[in-house]
């Protein structure tokens, strides 16, 4: 054992406290500090920064920070839930919240800060919530449930904290209001103009906005709140939660006689000592010579000088990034730099596209040479390489920046000093450096040099700086996965493996993410006919197959049954009238040929889908990354120009590959000839009748970058046709990379369109029947998502507006086991009638 070792021990273990042990620990190769962490909270350190992401995951593992339990480090010790109550300076000692006195060499204080709740009348009432810890959100949640689905919330303050928990809110099915005293949401970062924006697209989203007014009073009423302004207007509220700032956690510091800022904060000077010798102070709780720096950037700044200064360093802050990028929403909000243009003489260019939903300003110098600062709203894609050169010369028109045709930053244009990752503090010439010496890709450049491992806003540049030092990428399919996705599908083919857990312990590392999870997911959808909710695979789905329906920007999902070929009933088309009438749904006919139902809510859809698998209709997997549709003409049968039956081949192909899950949307056409009336050569795959048989083309997309589908092969007959696409689409899902169309994929073949052809059409790589055999074995299995659905009480139980409501009924279902499949009755709404559902409901079976 070491004799000289000393003790050093830090009060609080947020993300700033971690950040202190972990570089302390990393630096300190002879093992001179023992340290000993006093967490308040009863979880280790988590990501606060991303708190939003446990609303609907509701998993503290999902934002635990990496090697936050220091499991198998003798020389930190962790003790979770007891905070330090008091500081004995003289003696030099902590006392816990248990009772227990611990002696310190040296001490850290990491107490971060607490929500600021304004003392509004009302505001202690057991309604009202802060947005600060994982604690909280549970509490809210527990109150949204109570609520019920469409309950009012309000969320007093329209800042970061502000927006996240009124997106909060709305995950949880709730109708949120944001009451923001300032003129402008996000009155710190952004300005009268990009607040406009920002306004104008949370709204859009289901946001209720008020600024300019401040709450008066709130009062318990009618099971709820009523929720005053300063205007006088009122809200009717199950809930409300503050978020209008927050206060350092100073109070046991001011105790032990420490100073404190003007402000509040533990005043430190730019080493982090505080104004005894053997105390520092780190992150949110610290004054730096009297100012206090909310971001978690600074803070991590704050955490690496005094590991520096416990083993001799001379660290000193060097003053603090406030830049921010966020996402709210979905929409893009980034703000760096002098935004707000106080610098003397500083000029603005702004580009606001109100059309569009885009803000862009550059605050320049006076001579618009020097950038000293600027604002996205709608689009922050510029901000990773902007953001580094605030406080330089420009390399082009400040205009042609931000203008959508103008000039694109390269990261050739930044200097090697300019700052990458604000977050970590790390240059460019850090990064390239860590290239030159063989990290090859993104993951291994994180290891290297700690960029892009906090906020992630700096990885596009990491990115740039790869590709321009001529590295070839790396194809593993995130940092959980060593594989492509192509060699997954293969892994998961060959072995048999069924789940995503085994799979990941057998083949990858860690628990996974929101990039491995609904790509296994898909994978183990295109090699099994198991339904995509059943057991561990439902965890894995997106928002869209969790509920087997496309999520809207206004929280609802819509409804589209699938309709071959665009055929449809009389009877069918009646019930759709009737749903869409009794639901209050918005009808639209798509172009693919079918109708799309939107404006329901999640309980509503068994009730929707009961009524539509009854005439035979099923599930159209518009919320999958699947087939979509077949359009067609009508061909032969109608038009006097058709050469061949279209609409009997679009039948065909769509009930063929229906339910088939693929790296994207996949979505097929038939023109009955060559006046291609169903537009085929703008689909994945589009068949085109000659008077001969069928010409077949493939690879076409819309996108960014349409492309037109490319000739495979002509005068196709029938089973030819058929065998082609099968062999077509079986290679497509096994080898491309995750989210990429078949244009893409075709064009990053190696050997090309012409290496392609000779795989499918002439088997040159001899996998022709086991392509034919996984689709025969598809068709085989393949069963109606929805009719499952409504079949399996279990499944049916997901199916709620707001996050894990309570397990209860709903007082419009019940189950009918008297027929051949145990089906839900819909109580006191219209059945369908024996001239619509009777007759035809064995379709559907």
């Amino acid at each position: 054992m070491n004799s000289t070792r000393k003790t050093v021990v830090v009060v609080g273990h947020g993300m700033v406290g971690h950040r202190f042990v972990e570089a302390l620990r990393s630096r300190d190769e002879a093992g001179q500090w023992q340290i000993i962490i006093l967490s308040e909270e009863k979880l280790p350190a988590y990501d606060r920064v991303g708190l939003s992401y446990y609303v609907g995951a509701w998993d503290p593992a999902a934002l635990a920070l990496p090697g936050n339990e220091y499991v198998g480090d003798d020389l930190v010790e962790l003790r979770l839930g007891q905070r330090g109550a008091a500081i004995d300076r003289a003696a030099k000692t902590v006392t816990s919240s248990t009772g227990e006195v611990i002696a310190y060499d040296a001490l850290v204080m990491a107490t971060g800060s607490y929500a600021f709740v304004p003392p509004v009348p009302g505001h202690d009432l057991p309604e009202c919530f802060v947005y600060r810890t994982i604690e909280d959100l549970d509490g809210i949640r527990a109150a949204a449930e109570a609520a019920g689905p469409g309950a009012h919330g309000v969320v007093v303050g329209g800042g970061l904290l502000g927006l996240e928990a009124a997106n909060a809110l709305r995950l949880l099915g709730m109708t949120p209001h944001v009451v923001e005293f300032a003129p402008r949401l996000m009155p710190a970062q952004i300005d009268d103009g990009g607040s406009s924006v920002l306004e104008k697209l949370v709204t859009d989203l289901g946001l209720n906005v008020h600024t300019g007014v401040g709450t008066a009073n709130i009062e318990q009423a009618d099971g709820g709140l009523k929720v005053t302004l300063s205007d006088e207007s009122v809200i009717d509220a199950s809930l409300l939660v503050f978020s209008a700032g927050v206060r350092p956690h100073d109070a046991v510091a001011k105790d032990a006689g420490l100073d404190l800022g003007a402000r509040g904060g533990i005043l430190t000077d730019l080493s982090m000592v505080t104004s005894d010798p053997d105390i520092y102070a780190v992150g949110e709780c610290a004054a730096i010579e009297g100012v206090c720096y909310g971001l978690v950037a600074p803070g991590y700044t704050t955490a690496e000088i005094v590991a520096d200064r416990l083993l001799g360093g001379e660290g000193e802050f060097p003053g603090a990034d406030m830049s921010t990028k966020l996402k709210l929403m979905g929409v893009d909000v980034a703000s760096f730099g002098d935004a707000h243009a106080t610098t003397e003489g500083a000029l603005s260019v702004v580009l606001h596209d109100a059309a569009k939903g885009t803000y862009a300003k550059l605050v320049v110098s006076d001579d618009a040479k020097i950038l000293l600062g600027g604002i996205l709203v709608g689009d922050a894609t510029a901000y990773a390489a902007l953001r580094p050169l605030v406080g330089r010369p420009l390399p082009a028109d400040p205009a042609s920046l931000i203008s959508p045709a103008g000039a694109e930053l390269g990261a050739d244009a930044l200097p090697d000093d300019a700052q990458i990752c604000s977050c970590n503090n790390v240059d460019k010439a850090s990064i390239c450096g860590a290239i030159a010496e063989g990290a090859c890709d993104i993951a291994q450049v994180k290891g290297c040099t700690n960029a892009g491992t906090s906020c992630g806003g700096c990885v596009p540049m990491i990115k740039k700086l790869l590709e321009q030092s001529g590295v070839v990428m790396s194809k593993a399919l995130c940092e959980h996965f060593g594989q492509s996705r192509a060699e997954l599908f293969d892994i998961v083919a060959v072995t048999g493996i069924r789940t995503f857990s085994e799979l990941i312990a057998k083949h990858g590392k860690g628990s996974g993410c929101d990039i491995c999870k609904p790509t296994v997911a898909s994978i183990l959808a295109s090699t099994s006919s198991d339904h995509i909710l059943e057991g561990e695979q439902a965890a894995l789905q997106d928002t869209n197959d969790h509920f087997l329906a496309n999520l809207q920007k206004n929280g609802t999902y819509s409804v589209v049954p699938r309709m071959p070929g665009g055929e449809v009933t009389a009877d069918q088309l009646i019930v759709i009238g009737e749903v869409a009438k009794e639901f209050g749904l918005y009808v639209k006919v798509t172009g693919g040929q079918r109708i799309d139902l939107f404006g329901a809510r999640v309980e509503q859809l068994p009730l929707i889908w009961k009524r539509l698998v009854d005439v035979g209709m099923e599930s159209g997997h518009a919320y999958g990354k699947s087939l979509r549709t077949v359009k067609s003409c009508v061909g032969s049968t109608w038009c006097r120009y058709g050469q061949q039956d279209s609409v009997g081949m679009a039948v065909l192909l769509e009930k063929r590959y229906r339910g088939l899950r693929s790296p994207h949307k996949i979505k097929l056409a038939v023109s009955g000839c060559a006046r291609e009336c169903a537009e085929a050569r703008g689909k994945d795959v589009g068949v085109i009748a000659t008077e001969n048989g069928w010409n077949l083309y493939v690879g076409g997309n819309g996108g960014l970058v349409p492309k037109h589908a490319v000739l495979l092969a002509g005068e196709l007959d029938d089973e030819t046709l058929i065998r082609y696409i099968d062999r077509y689409l079986m290679f497509y899902i096994r080898t491309a990379d995750r989210l990429q169309r078949t244009a893409p994929w075709q064009e990053a073949l190696e050997g090309g369109f012409d290496y392609l052809k000779a795989v499918v059409c002439e088997d040159s790589l001899g996998i022709a029947a086991d392509l034919e055999a996984a689709m025969a074995k598809h068709v085989e299995g393949y069963k109606d998502e929805w009719a499952a659905v409504l079949e399996d009480e279990n499944k049916l139980s997901r199916f709620v507006s707001f996050v894990n409501a309570p397990d209860q009924a709903d007082p419009t279902i019940a189950f009918d086991d008297s027929g051949e499949r145990k089906v839900p009755v819909l109580l006191g709404l219209p059945q369908v009638g024996a001239g619509v559902g009777a007759d035809t409901a064995a379709v559907g079976k």
